[in-house]
């Protein structure tokens, strides 16, 4: 992949910085667990390196650590990209579409959000990503989505040897009773004896170290399949929040319009080539972007402009059904909620049948707002602010009772 061709560059020292977190030093962590774990079984106790077979297992184990690596710290110190401060269009009769950024002082380009955790507005922002301490956007995504496509890969490969080095250690130290199964952890039954036994405690790391290949496989690969089905779209996860509420919006006021959302070239291919090219190097500038036939340059930011001046679409009211203890991965709320997880900082809300919720956005499974703890839905100032599962919510029927706009206002809406 041409991503490889690519220089990682820092702007400054202070980027060192973002591995000063507790993001990138768990997921560090497990990167050289699992990494150091498998080199280790595999010289040791299950491939020695003496064999065609295991110098060449050696060599794809480093390969992996150094390309799950180099993804990683790629996605981390390039970044997504930032719009410039004080940013305008060229032609100044086009500020007329876009949002200012007050933080920034600058207009926000198409595709581009403002991150309260970076405090800047980002080129294609997708998400803030607390595993790299930064923003998942336009120049970062392919390096991010390839990390997400390699570590569950090194995963498995990793898993393998940590189950084949447990195999053929235990196999001849098993002995079955009538109730009972007991392990003989001394030395090797086997004849040459390895340099150093597999004990008690290479057993146990062996073990850890298979459950984090495990668990880095499922919910990682996880991420990196909602990632592709974006891509494939040429979405971002805002955009798919966006375009959601403009639907929304369209069968409210019974509009005799259809949202298409401008960014999709027709082609799965082509989408997918916004992102991954062979140079590394995504295409166009972040700040300008091609459009599908028929769609204006700036049909997204007017929608969103459209969004924020109705005060319906900008929050849309939610009332719970099913309580929920606001844990981080739920297993009670289905399978598709616990492993889509919001991969963010961001805190979850405890939630309880019967109160009001108004979210702002949201993904496919979960939704995020805030949780109104006054009488008055509507006006209510005392909030709690986070994410919920989709499936504990439903949308407010009161909304078409004491909301419904009169028939000729939506007409002219």
């Amino acid at each position: 992949m041409g991503t490889f061709c690519s220089v990682v560059k820092f702007e400054n020292l202070q980027e060192l910085k973002r591995l000063c977190h507790w993001g990138p030093i768990i997921a560090l962590g497990v990167i050289a667990i699992c990494s150091a774990m498998a080199m280790i079984d595999s010289v040791l106790w299950y491939w020695p390196l003496h064999t065609t077979g295991g110098s060449v297992n050696f060599i794809m184990l480093i390969n992996w650590t150094v390309m799950i690596l180099y993804n990683y710290f790629n996605a981390m110190f390039v970044g997504p990209g930032f719009v410039p401060l004080g940013w305008k269009p060229e032609n100044s009769q086009d500020s007329v579409y876009l949002q200012y950024c007050k933080v920034c002082q600058a207009y926000k380009a198409p595709r581009s959000h403002h991150c309260r955790k970076c405090n800047r507005c980002v080129m294609k922002m997708d998400h803030h990503c607390p595993w790299i301490n930064n923003c998942c956007g336009y120049q970062n995504h392919a390096s991010f989505t390839l990390f997400l496509l390699l570590a569950p890969l090194g995963c498995i490969h990793a898993a393998f040897i940590f189950v084949m080095t447990m195999y053929t250690q235990l196999y001849n130290r098993l002995s079955f009773g009538w109730n009972t199964v007991k392990i003989d952890m001394s030395a090797a039954r086997r004849d040459p004896l390895p340099i150093i036994p597999f004990g008690l405690a290479a057993f146990a790391a062996t073990l850890f170290a298979l459950g984090l290949a495990l668990g880095t496989t499922i919910a990682v690969g996880m991420l990196f399949f909602i990632q592709m089905k974006i891509i494939l779209r040429n979405k971002t996860s805002i955009e798919s929040w966006i375009e959601e509420k403009a639907k929304d919006r369209i069968q409210y006021y019974q509009l005799d319009e259809v949202f298409v959302f401008p960014y999709d070239m027709g082609s799965r291919w082509k989408n997918f080539k916004q992102v991954f090219t062979w140079s590394g190097v995504p295409e166009g500038d972040g700040l300008d972007w091609p459009i599908r036939e028929g769609c204006h340059q700036y049909s997204l930011t007017i929608e969103q402009l459209k969004q924020k001046a109705d005060k319906r679409v900008r929050s849309v009211r939610y009332k719970v059904i099913e309580d929920y203890s606001g844990t981080c991965c739920p297993l009670n709320r289905g399978i598709k909620t616990f492993f889509t997880s919001p991969c963010t900082e961001e805190p979850r809300i405890r939630l309880q049948k019967g109160e009001f919720i108004l979210a702002t956005r949201g993904l496919r499974y979960w939704l995020y707002g805030d949780k109104i703890l006054d009488d008055s839905v509507l006006e209510g100032v005392s909030r709690i602010r986070g994410w919920f599962p989709r499936n504990c919510v439903e949308k407010c029927p009161c909304d078409a009772e004491t909301d419904q706009a009169p028939e000729g206002e939506k007409k002219n809406r």
